[in-house]
């Protein structure tokens, strides 16, 4: 598929735009910075500005496409990564402006443009949990995608606000629009550098709901997100099937969610954020379980 991709030379985006090119997929990376891998286009543009939107929506995939081509590129899909990515980085006000503004000028855009399947990513922030002020508990474990999402934070409420944005377009348009709530993303080289610290203290991992998602993992689901079609508007949860600390699940409910409703039985490492519709609707088979690269 012909991908344009917003954010693709971020912590998460370089590595699932590395696996959607290893798949096959044709994508053009926008974003501040270009993205140094081969076979990536790179487009500079500010997503926040409607008008470079625009352009980038309707502009060459590469080089050869302006040299050979008939006419600018036709996206079979839009990928948009592009956002601040925690609180912290830029004021509030400007964490909750630039990624609601980006997220409606991308749906926007693509689906002016044609495009009939927008993937976004969205955020495990939206539950609540991770950057509450003080202590938050889920209301109910394994948290799925049914789990209330009232955030407390500027950069939790800019996903929330993309999310009603997305189905409202998908409503008006009928086109495939799907939203990642993204966990605590994890590169191969984070498994030796911060595991570490996860053994010596399980509870730094309790904002997080004790999970991580694998970046490449993370492309396996956008990569299966592209090849399902048909299912209008939806959210998933991404994130691998176990917890991120050497503690059974029975161990972390009793010590930190002792009272909290269980919705399911859980097994013995499973993730307390639920990954099962992203593997019962989308295929997902976990590749990068963290035991494989460290032992605790």
């Amino acid at each position: 598929m012909r991908v344009l991709f917003t954010g693709g030379s971020g912590k998460a985006g370089r590595h699932v735009v590395r696996y959607l090119v290893d798949q096959g997929h044709e994508v053009l990376n926008v974003d501040l910075t270009p993205l140094d891998l081969p076979g990536v286009n790179n487009l500079i543009a500010d997503v926040s500005d409607a008008g470079e939107v625009y352009g980038a929506m309707n502009s060459y995939m590469s080089i050869e496409d302006a040299t050979h081509a008939s006419g600018p590129a036709r996206f079979d899909a839009v990928v948009h990564f592009a956002a601040i990515p925690r609180i912290q980085i830029k004021p509030d006000n400007e964490t909750f402006r630039i990624n609601t503004v980006s997220t409606y000028n991308v749906i926007e855009a693509a689906l002016k443009c044609g495009v009939r399947k927008v993937i976004f990513a969205s955020s495990e922030t939206t539950y609540g949990v991770c950057f509450a002020n003080g202590e938050r508990k889920p209301e109910y474990i394994p948290v799925d995608e049914e789990h209330p999402t009232v955030p407390e934070d500027s950069y939790a409420m800019s996903k929330v606000v993309n999310e009603v944005t997305a189905r409202s377009f998908q409503r008006r348009t009928g086109a495939d629009i799907y939203a990642l709530r993204i966990n605590n993303v994890m590169e191969p080289h984070e498994y030796e550098t911060l595991w570490p610290a996860y053994f010596k203290d399980p509870s730094v991992r309790r904002v997080n709901l004790f999970a991580y998602i694998d970046a490449r993992d993370l492309g396996q689901i956008v990569d299966r997100c592209l090849k399902t079609d048909g299912l209008g508007y939806q959210v998933f949860n991404a994130s691998n099937d176990t917890h991120s600390v050497d503690v059974t699940t029975d161990k972390l409910i009793a010590e930190y969610y002792a009272g909290v409703p269980k919705k399911a039985e859980m097994g013995e490492n499973e993730t307390f954020f639920s990954n099962k519709k992203i593997r019962d609707v989308l295929g997902f088979v976990e590749e990068h379980d963290w035991r494989k690269y460290v032992k605790p």
